[in-house]
């Protein structure tokens, strides 16, 4: 997980900036103002499937969390971060060349609702997102354009990052990415309607007994209807007694440790 100690003194830092260690030994400078990165990153980058060859695109790169995760663990070759934010934009570049992966990892400043296959000059084997989950009539307003951006859909919603991937994907080519449950019909529908047929999914609950929290999935450009539903993944083991103090299951332990997932 997450070592927020500012431990590299050679690495220029702005007053809104802070320096973590995460885990596979990865270095990440993050914007305060932003949204920092948290459980959804290491979900995502963990249902990925391992494609060592792949050229992989991240629509709403943020930070550059996820193609951090995707290339230390050489599940793609290479990834192309495409962020809105030049700010965000900038810090991609910073955090890629931080963990020597400049050759690798390439921010790409764009709108997702303009982008194509052109932008990139190639076709993409593997597009993942973590788009903004809120609608902009819900939730309070953020003090931060960085931070409203990244959560409400002002800059584009669930039907854009879908049209996105759709447009950037060879045929055969993989979207993954997480989302709200109580959205799910929304995700079906605009990944349908990008010729995007979803293959694999699972549900994220904290418990047993919670609802879940998050929905993964993974749909195939050009795909026959053929849906498998894997069984959920549970973040933690029952609470003991009256302590608040949770231990995470062996799941979520190989998820945040190895970017595993179970399958």
């Amino acid at each position: 997980m997450t070592d927020l100690q500012n431990q590299d003194k050679d690495v220029s830092l702005a007053p809104h900036e802070r320096l973590d260690t995460v885990n596979q030994e990865i270095r990440l400078i993050q914007n305060k103002n932003g949204l920092t990165f948290g459980t959804d990153a290491y979900l995502l980058a963990a249902f990925v499937r391992p494609t060592p060859r792949a050229r992989a695109v991240d629509l709403g790169s943020g930070t550059g969390i996820i193609p951090l995760l995707l290339l230390k663990t050489g599940k793609v070759r290479s990834v192309d971060a495409v962020e809105l934010q030049p700010t965000f934009a900038d810090l991609i570049a910073r955090n890629a060349a931080l963990n020597d992966l400049g050759d690798r990892l390439r921010p790409i400043q764009a709108d997702v609702r303009e982008l194509k296959a052109a932008t990139l000059g190639y076709e993409a084997d593997l597009v993942v997102s973590n788009p903004p989950y809120m609608r902009c009539d819900t939730g309070r307003r953020n003090e931060h354009d960085e931070k409203y951006i990244a959560r409400h859909e002002v800059m584009g919603g669930i039907a854009d990052f879908c049209a996105a991937a759709g447009r950037i994907l060879k045929h055969g080519g993989r979207f993954v990415c997480v989302f709200r449950p109580d959205r799910l019909t929304e995700l079906f529908a605009a990944m349908r309607a990008a010729s995007l047929e979803p293959k694999r999914m699972t549900f994220v609950h904290a418990d047993s007994v919670s609802e879940p929290s998050s929905v993964l999935i993974e749909a195939v450009k050009g795909g026959a209807p053929s849906l498998r539903v894997l069984p959920p993944l549970l973040l933690y083991l029952e609470k003991s007694g009256e302590t608040e103090s949770r231990t995470l299951t062996p799941a979520a332990q190989d998820i945040y440790g190895r970017c595993v997932f179970p399958e």
